[in-house]
């Protein structure tokens, strides 16, 4: 259910994308709907020229009926033909002046014009020189000046027609068009009528031809300047810095559709005409980066040829003088580039057969691109009628496409990669992990079975030298016979002793060494009411000892029964004191033995075989880190087990 609405919602949110941007789009382009056939196309003309020479401006008022007979008929869309070349006369070559064919274009308006004010839609003239337009023989507009403009081919033709009292209602429409004599003029069908009736016609002209172009244009600058930073971090990638070139030189070539600045021979000219035989280049170099080969005598060809013609075409060389006039240069440079888009295309799609999908993707475009590219030429030179459209406009779109198709792909396999990296790392943690806790599991069992087994050892050790040993000299004593009952009661109350401090010792303390000694005591606290022996328990709080286990436990019972013991048998005292006390500096705490017995000599001891017992104490003590200390005189003796707060070693 969540799924479905997550769906439903994703679906929502698109067609309510789509639907905004229609509706903006045909909002833009639409218009007046009661006004929309309030129009009148005009399709009929008749045309004449006049040479003379240098450029001039238009007089005011200009009828018709003042222009020589000699009209011709033409239906529009119609490119005028060229009549026989006039030379200047000698006159006016000494003087500079160039030759200056006049066109006159006289349209009849003929129909019921709609009230009100009246505009003029056209979708373009072209000529290389001034226009200016009368309405019943009065100057209506006026444009390209100081020659053709950069867009004036892409910008479509609209001016209001000014009503003037008594002018009577629209008859006439005569268009004076200066031009140099080689370049032929073209004019669009023309429409008359109100503003609403043709906004809308007029907006998408505009928008398809100009805007729409532009935009995309400066979208691929964009993403060709993000390209650039990518490169900026990753240097060894020079595809980024070819695609930001591309952008770059890309928008720079196609800059010319959209600016109102005069052709004249300057640097932007040198940009304009060069600018598609360096995108092709670079396309090519791109393309011998996805599909591997090195072609490289197609390489050194367009190498050559774009550095040839941008090096004759410098203005400071002045070597093809061809701007401003368009009528030459254009339909070369076009040729060349058309001729220079097949070969790249031809060859990149042969070396990307079968080896780069990617290739084959931007060779389509390059394809496509050339056919775009000559419809211009076609446009140009006139083969189609003036009303077709300029689509070398859109091959910037085209190469953005196949580019941004690129990108697209490679985001999206980037993206799959990355999701498929992360579930192969789930699944390998996943199954780290099961395997970390079957390791874990067998590690812990055979911890305790080591456990169980260096328990097992140490008591079948501590027996064996503690109860078995006594038992067995008991055992002795009795088969010799030389031993009192007492003495063999003595020995059997010592191996029970010894047998309960075994198990006390697998008591849980907690760590408190207070709470073993209180279980010594009472194990201890029968013999010595037995003994008449008066025990003094003089103990304080204790911190606790934390590598305090069992078999630590065990060293320290003994190590104090033994003290215990000694003085029970050895020492006639009648009197014993337990205490125990923390150092100051609180590196370890002792546990103090005290009785008012006779005595003995502790060196003597140590040195005789009846000291065995001592030097257990001596090391047991140093099996938990340790140490025990003995002063002894006539008036008693005092035994010390010092014990450590801290490990070195945890266990032993």
């Amino acid at each position: 259910m969540k799924i479905f609405s997550s769906r439903l919602f994703a679906n929502a949110l698109f067609t309510v994308s789509v639907l905004l941007l229609v509706a903006v789009g045909a909002w833009y382009v639409q218009g007046d709907g009661e006004a929309a056939s309030a129009s009148l196309h005009l399709t009929q003309a008749d045309w004449q020229d006049a040479d003379g020479h240098g450029f001039s401006a238009p007089v005011p008022v200009m009828n018709s009926h003042d222009l020589p007979s000699r009209w011709q008929h033409a239906s529009l869309p119609s490119a005028l033909p060229l009549a026989p070349s006039l030379l200047p006369s000698p006159e006016s070559a000494a003087a500079g002046e160039k030759a200056v064919r006049t066109t006159w274009i006289k349209v009849p308006v003929t129909g019921a014009l709609p009230a009100g004010p009246l505009v003029l839609y056209g979708i373009r003239i072209k000529t290389d020189g001034t226009v200016a337009a009368y309405a019943n023989g009065r100057l209506a507009y006026r444009t390209q000046q100081r020659g053709q403009l950069w867009n004036s081919l892409f910008t479509p033709l609209w001016f209001t027609l000014d009503e003037h009292d008594g002018a009577g209602p629209l008859k006439e429409i005569l268009i004076r068009v200066e031009h140099a004599p080689e370049t032929p003029v073209g004019l669009s069908s023309l429409w008359v009528g109100t503003a609403e009736a043709l906004r809308g016609r007029y907006y998408l002209r505009q928008w398809l031809q100009r805007e729409l172009p532009a935009t995309l244009s400066a979208a691929f600058m964009v993403v060709g300047i993000f390209a650039l930073f990518v490169w900026f971090r990753r240097r060894h990638e020079m595809r980024y810095l070819l695609f930001f070139n591309l952008a770059a030189v890309s928008f720079v070539g196609h800059l010319h559709y959209y600016v109102s600045l005069p052709i004249v021979t300057d640097w932007f000219a040198w940009l304009t005409s060069n600018a598609l035989l360096w995108l092709l280049t670079v396309v090519h170099l791109f393309l011998r980066q996805l599909h591997g080969r090195p072609l490289t005598w197609l390489t050194w060809t367009l190498v050559g040829v774009t550095l040839a013609a941008s090096v004759l075409s410098i203005p400071a060389l002045g070597i093809l003088p061809v701007y401003p006039s368009t009528s030459l240069l254009v339909p070369f440079m076009y040729a060349v580039t058309v001729l220079m888009g097949v070969l790249v295309c031809t060859m990149g799609a042969k070396a990307s057969w079968r080896r780069s999908r990617e290739g084959m993707l931007l060779t389509i475009g390059v394809g496509v691109a050339v056919l775009l590219g000559m419809s211009d030429w076609l446009l140009h030179n006139n083969v189609v009628n003036p009303e077709g459209w300029f689509l070398g406009a859109y091959t910037n779109a085209v190469t953005f496409a196949m580019f941004g198709g690129l990108m697209y792909r490679r985001y999206i396999d980037a993206i799959t990669e990355v999701e498929q990296i992360n579930a192969s790392l789930a699944q390998r943690l996943q199954a780290r992990e099961a395997e970390l806790e079957i390791s874990h599991r067998l590690l812990r069992e055979a911890a305790l079975r080591q456990t169980i087994s260096e328990e097992r050892q140490r008591l079948m050790q501590d027996m064996h030298d503690g109860l078995g040993s006594s038992l067995i000299s008991a055992i002795r004593s009795v088969e010799h016979g030389g031993v009192s009952d007492a003495k063999v009661s003595q020995i059997l109350k010592d191996c029970l002793d010894d047998l309960k401090l075994t198990i006390d010792s697998m008591e849980p303390v907690e760590a408190d060494l207070l709470l073993l000694l209180a279980t010594l005591r009472f194990r201890l606290e029968p013999r010595f009411e037995g003994s008449n022996i008066t025990l003094v328990w003089d103990v304080q709080e204790l911190p606790t000892l934390a590598w305090l286990e069992p078999s630590s436990a065990l060293h320290i019972l003994r190590i104090v029964q033994e003290s215990i013991a000694n003085i029970l048998r050895h020492t006639r005292a009648d009197r014993i004191r337990v205490s125990t006390a923390r150092d100051e500096d609180g590196g370890g705490v002792s546990v103090t033995i005290e009785d008012n017995g006779q005595g003995f000599d502790i060196g003597k001891a140590l040195d005789s075989a009846a000291g065995r017992g001592l030097h257990n104490q001596q090391r047991r003590a140093k099996a938990v880190d340790g140490r025990v200390s003995w002063s002894s005189d006539a008036g008693g003796t005092r035994f010390t087990l010092w014990l450590p707060l801290m490990r070195k070693i945890a266990a032993v």
